[in-house]
């Protein structure tokens, strides 16, 4: 598929690459052998740095394939011989540390299935987390060991709590210990491709979290978007690093595992995310790939508007998800970080379906263009449509919602499908819809799709809203509001008004030293209203303004519009 050299806003590869592509999974796949296995048994291989490790508190390892699958090894034997079999769930609840890397090798290997947990999880999250999935064995470290403990009454099937790192003693194992008495060497599990191996729990925006079941087919699955999100992931040099939790599929699936799985260094950073530490770690590891969320990017902006003029960055591809970057972002990015943002959209039981693949120039990198705000086209081997409410395609320019068949064009399964939601069928067959027959996996997000097949992302179902009749989706708004130089953030929700329905509502966190300038918030409220009147639909423009110091986020990183929406309707009835 030879394409003559173009510059990058003007290639386009992108139907040649997606319909020559089809799926070749084989019978029998596993995870850890993909990622860890098969590259530390290579003498070639089993030397190169697999992960670089760094604690907020200056500590910094690397750590080899081969010494990661000897630990792998120890550990396996060790759950087994604690009872651990296959099929059963064992929950990691530990930050980006090496411990972690080394607990889904061994329970993949195991047979087992890896539940990762969030760190900043409390105690009732993580109890019904491990109740409902009836885990048998926790790994903690010294940053949740706390809150599982206080969990575990109410987890009756948790037999083992196992201590990781500095939380040695206050398990009924202590890692290293139960490590040093096993060999390492150890036969792995053959696992069919189909099998599970990964339950992560949704955030539960809509209702109590689901558990969704992930096999080890869907890291093929997953294998089209990450190399073109990453401009043809793997090159000689590249090192991938992301803040991204490696507890939830942005940080396992979109990070972690397809960057071992090529056999690629990932860096894991152990601490808060602050901007400036963003640049230096850009800038220490010579980090050639990563995926930031916009909430991340809008940080290093903020912070740091020219970063080039201070920090030695070699980013070749940056991929970003969880909500839309924006024009301003976009073109941050482009500027001053010399990357074109891939921008890439997913869900936990449908991850890496739509994207960019931004055109280098030479033929040997094919892509297309990204187009500024556009969540992309579907990656080859994923069919995607944008359906109305009766389940039909929708015409170009209208809004509905993103569709996923679960077979690709030429009939085949696709392998990035979910299994289902444990212990929860209705659940599960309320996710799809039949259609020609062909079953359609429906996201809950809505968008458009453009002439040339690019989604456009309008927000989850339910964060859109009416206003007067006029259907209002938030991120065009919120875009607006971010180009305004006093915005860091923002987030718009409807505001229950008895004449209108409802008004549009934008809660605004600023940059400080851009707010001194200004005298008094009622002028400010007023200079962002004309901003965004100024270039939006006269309907569109917030009615009402109000300042925080932050946005509530969910642990991805995602705004949480309903807590503000919930927020607004409980004043509106106070007021009533």
């Amino acid at each position: 598929m030879a394409a003559a050299a173009l510059p990058a806003s003007r290639r386009d590869d992108y139907r040649a690459l997606y319909e020559s592509f089809r799926w070749e999974i084989p019978p029998h796949f596993n995870i850890a052998e993909a990622c860890c296995g098969r590259w530390a048994r290579d003498p070639a291989t089993m030397d190169r740095i697999a992960v670089y490790t760094e604690h907020e508190d200056g500590r910094r390892n690397a750590h080899t394939f081969a010494h990661i699958q000897a630990e792998a090894n120890r550990l396996s034997a060790a759950l087994r011989a604690l009872g651990v079999a296959r099929g059963d769930r064992v929950a990691i609840v530990m930050p980006q540390r090496i411990e972690t890397v080394i607990a889904h090798m061994a329970i993949y290997q195991l047979g087992a299935i890896a539940m990762p947990l969030s760190m900043l999880f409390g105690p009732e999250a993580l109890a019904y987390r491990i109740a409902h999935s009836e885990a048998n064995v926790a790994i903690a470290d010294e940053t949740s060991i706390d809150n599982v403990l206080a969990a575990r009454p109410e987890c009756p099937t948790l037999a083992t709590v196992i201590a990781a790192g500095g939380a040695h003693g206050r398990g009924d194992h202590d890692w290293d210990v139960l490590l040093a008495a096993q060999l390492p060497t150890f036969v792995a599990e053959q696992t069919k491709a189909d099998e599970a191996a990964v339950l992560i729990y949704t955030s539960g925006t809509t209702g109590p979290p689901k558990g969704a079941l992930i096999p080890h087919r869907a890291l093929i699955g997953n294998l089209t978007g990450f190399v073109c999100s990453q401009n043809w992931y793997p090159q000689d040099d590249d090192v991938f690093w992301s803040p991204a939790d490696w507890a939830w599929t942005g940080g396992l699936w979109d990070a972690l595992m397809p960057a071992l799985y090529f056999g690629k260094p990932i860096v894991g950073y152990q601490g808060r995310f602050s901007a400036e530490r963003a640049f230096e770690l850009l800038e220490r590891y010579a980090v050639t790939n990563t995926f930031l969320f916009p909430t991340a990017l809008k940080q290093m902006m903020k912070a740091c508007p020219e970063p080039r003029q201070r920090y030695d960055i070699r980013l070749r591809a940056l991929m970003s998800a969880g909500e839309a970057v924006g024009e301003t972002v976009f073109g941050w990015c482009r500027d001053a970080l010399g990357v074109i943002v891939n921008e890439m959209f997913g869900q936990t039981e449908i991850n890496y379906i739509v994207g960019n693949c931004t055109a280098q120039n030479d033929d040997k990198q094919l892509g297309w263009p990204a187009r500024p705000g556009s969540m992309g086209r579907p990656y080859p081997g994923h069919r995607v449509q944008v359906i109305d409410d009766e389940g039909q395609p929708c015409a170009p320019g209208e809004d509905g919602e993103v569709a996923v068949c679960a077979t690709d064009s030429a009939g085949h399964p696709d392998p990035v499908f979910f299994l289902g939601y444990w212990k929860n069928e209705a659940a599960t067959a309320g996710k799809y819809a039949e259609r020609d027959g062909l079953r359609w996996c429906r996201t809950g997000d809505l968008a458009r799709v453009d002439a040339d097949g690019y989604l456009w992302y309008q927000g989850r179902a339910d964060d859109v809203f009416k206003s007067s009749g006029y259907r209002i989706g938030p991120s065009e708004i919120e875009n607006c509001l971010l180009k305004h130089p006093a915005v860091s953030n923002c987030a718009v929700v409807p505001s229950p008004d008895p004449e209108r329905g409802a008004v549009v509502k934008a809660f605004v966190v600023l940059t400080p030293s851009v707010a001194r300038s200004f005298d008094g918030d009622a002028a400010l409220v007023t200079e962002l209203q004309a901003h965004v009147r100024g270039q939006l639909a006269p309907y569109e423009y917030p009615k009402a303004i109000e300042f925080i110091d932050q946005l509530p986020m969910t642990t991805t990183g995602k705004i949480q519009r309903r807590v503000l929406r919930l927020l607004e309707e409980a004043r509106a009835g106070k007021r009533a």
